[in-house]
């Protein structure tokens, strides 16, 4: 059983730069790999990134290839999202997930356990 927990997002001007971040609960989080997602309103949920646990492998969605970054440390049980030139179009809440497979997913799905989601704004 893994608990994530988000602190809050933030609001951004266009072009500015924000880290996320998830702390995790549960005794094999170093097993699981991590992902984040994002919804805007009146849209699906949809991949940003995703991370496996041995920090090898690492996927984007292509419209954040380039200026997000997923990192996790497992010793701190947490894993992080640096969001640089951030755009309007950014604008979501953001969640975090796990679950014990091995190659990162980009499908929703695919994860069992998700934090509560943070709200990011980039303004123009």
């Amino acid at each position: 059983q893994v608990q994530l927990v988000e602190p809050g997002g933030g609001l951004v001007q266009a072009g500015g730069s924000l880290r996320l971040s998830c702390a995790a609960s549960g005794r094999t989080f170093s097993a699981h790999a991590l992902g984040w997602f994002r919804q805007a309103p009146g849209k699906e949920r949809e991949f940003v990134a995703a991370i496996d646990w041995r920090v090898s492998t690492k996927r984007y969605a292509d419209s954040v290839k380039g200026r997000f970054t997923i990192s996790r440390d497992n010793a701190k049980n947490t894993v992080y999202l640096q969001m640089n030139s951030l755009k309007p179009e950014d604008t979501a809440v953001y969640y975090c997930a796990a679950d014990l497979i091995v190659t990162p997913s980009s499908t929703a799905s695919m994860y069992d356990y998700w934090g509560q989601g943070t709200q990011v704004t980039v303004s123009s």
